[in-house]
């Protein structure tokens, strides 16, 4: 049997993607981060990880993350306060999620449970 360990995110900057990363998802690092790489896991100590590491192409990375919330209108402010962006998107109008791009340009959906 097979189970999904972690997710890895592919960016140009560690630093900013860790200090974005576990504000945004309650993470916190497992160990100290390299200049390449580093992995998040929750602060609760359930759930799964997410592994950040550092890409130097400029093509479009081929990920993406849904993340579902309660309360969507406020974890998109709290978001964008973190230093996401929205992503220009063409909505159909009964779209229940919101694209962001976290800050280093990677898109994530927030989703309305």
């Amino acid at each position: 049997m097979l189970e999904i360990g972690s997710i890895v995110w592919g960016v140009k900057d560690v630093d900013r993607a860790v200090s974005f990363w576990t504000q945004a998802l309650h993470y916190k690092l497992k160990y100290p981060a390299s200049d390449d790489w580093a992995v998040l896991i929750p602060e609760s100590g359930g759930g799964m990880q997410m592994s950040i590491s550092k890409v130097t192409s400029d093509k479009a990375k081929r990920h993406h993350m849904d993340l579902f919330a309660d309360n969507q209108q406020a974890e998109v402010e709290r978001l964008l306060a973190l230093g996401a962006t929205k992503k220009p998107w063409n909505y159909e109008p009964d779209a229940d999620y919101v694209v962001l791009n976290d800050p280093d340009g990677n898109p994530f959906c927030v989703v309305q449970k």
